[in-house]
């Protein structure tokens, strides 16, 4: 194994979603009234940035984020006065409590100087040699599309990325990423191929920063909310959000059809309306990925991992060096399945870019899921404009047929394979 800095052996989803379901008609006056960090849901018919400069000169509401894109509503703390005069607003629909939720921890050892460009088993064994528009060869041509990557934050200076802008959704210094997973979800959908470190699915694609955690990898429900309202806002400029995070499934709602009784649900309808293929992660918990959220959205591809350890199909390979008992071209045995899943890609011991302008390895559907934004971005550059269904019947149909070995459940989703693209 090339990379010498080794990331924790799987890590788990980024973000546990606890939002709590989203009242579909006004706030009853029996209801209780939530203070502290909440979340205050509009009348989609009204204006949020109006509403809530009149929330906040009517009773000291101080505004934090205001969404007005993917749904009309803000995020603020409120006292108990507070939530209760904004009750009484006939233009308020709905208070939810704004959930903080704690991102898995990095441990790393010291990487060595700059590698020399390594691409590793996982984009091989999705065809990217055998694409025409990644023309993997060394030489720096990049793929002409934008990926926006919800996590936290992307180095942007880092030598092996592309990043043209980004957004700052929660608190710290701007889209830079403290943390790393991120940095190498970017990698792995977008990283140059420019002759050094590593090679992604789609080289040199636009990566726009949206970073959703803070600086200790901690997300709120009014963080990721923002980062998808960010999307639909420039969803003319992004092709594809890759949701490298998850948790559990809130309510039973999981189609755009109204009423929808989920917020983040509504929010990702909301961007892949506007046109925005999202691509999220199944799950690292080896259960059904329709109990995990935004996975089992309709709407969004949803990405389990498998195990690869040649790049190669066949199931020949050797033994996973970093996860003990890992079969080549197998499931991996802590991917979640089921038919919520649309496609897998391999997600056990891949390299990819890291903060300090770094490379790290390891595993995890959090790094399965942009390997397939990578071939969104692929197909896209070729298809400008092309609505997430096709892009989604592209990627399936394309697809190496299943099943995976260990993939008991009945539902054999395709293994990614961008060689057409």
């Amino acid at each position: 194994m090339n990379a010498s800095r080794i990331v924790g052996t799987i890590l788990t989803a980024l973000l546990a979603v606890t939002l709590g379901p989203w009242p579909a008609g006004g706030v009853e006056p029996s209801d209780p009234a939530p203070a502290g960090p909440v979340i205050v849901i509009l009348n989609q018919s009204v204006d949020a940035d109006q509403v809530s400069a009149e929330h906040a000169q009517a009773s000291g509401i101080q505004p934090d984020i205001v969404y007005s894109s993917a749904f009309q509503g803000y995020s603020a703390v409120l006292s108990e006065a507070q939530a209760l005069q904004l009750q009484a607003d006939p233009r308020v629909s709905g208070i939810l409590p704004d959930r903080p939720v704690a991102a898995p921890q990095i441990g790393a050892v010291e990487n060595p100087p700059q590698p020399a460009q390594l691409v590793s088993n996982g984009v091989k064994r999705v065809g990217a040699l055998g694409s025409p528009t990644a023309k993997i060869d060394g030489i720096d041509e990049r793929v002409d599309a934008d990926i926006a990557v919800l996590d936290t934050g992307l180095q942007s200076d880092h030598p092996d990325l592309n990043v043209v802008g980004g957004a700052d959704c929660a608190p710290g210094d701007g889209h830079e990423d403290v943390v790393g997973h991120g940095t190498m979800v970017g990698g792995l959908a977008a990283a140059l191929d420019n002759g050094i470190g590593r090679v992604g699915a789609a080289p040199g694609a636009r990566l726009w920063a949206v970073r959703v955690a803070d600086p200790q990898g901690i997300i709120t429900d009014s963080s990721l909310l923002c980062g998808l309202d960010w999307v639909t806002a420039n969803a003319a400029t992004v092709d594809v959000a890759n949701l490298s995070l998850g948790g559990p499934l809130r309510g039973y709602d999981i189609d755009c059809a109204p009423p929808n009784e989920n917020l983040i649900l509504e929010a990702v309808c909301a961007a892949t309306t506007a046109g925005v293929t999202v691509v999220a992660a199944a799950g690292n918990e080896a259960r059904d990925a329709g109990f995990v959220e935004p996975a089992a959205f309709s709407s969004v591809i949803s990405v389990s991992a498998m195990s690869d350890t040649d790049g190669q199909p066949g199931g020949t390979g050797p033994a996973d060096a970093c996860i003990p008992g890992e079969t080549d071209d197998s499931l991996a045995s802590f991917s979640n399945f089921g038919p919520s899943v649309d496609i897998t890609a391999p997600g056990t011991c891949l390299s990819s870019t890291y903060i300090g302008s770094q490379y790290a390895v390891s595993s995890g559907t959090s790094f399965s899921a942009p390997l397939v934004a990578g071939g969104a971005a692929l197909l896209l550059a070729n298809n400008p404009g092309a609505p997430p269904e096709q892009v989604r019947g592209a990627l399936v149909s394309s697809g190496e047929p299943g099943p995976l070995l260990n993939d008991l459940d009945g539902f054999p989703e395709p293994i990614l394979n961008v060689s057409r693209f």
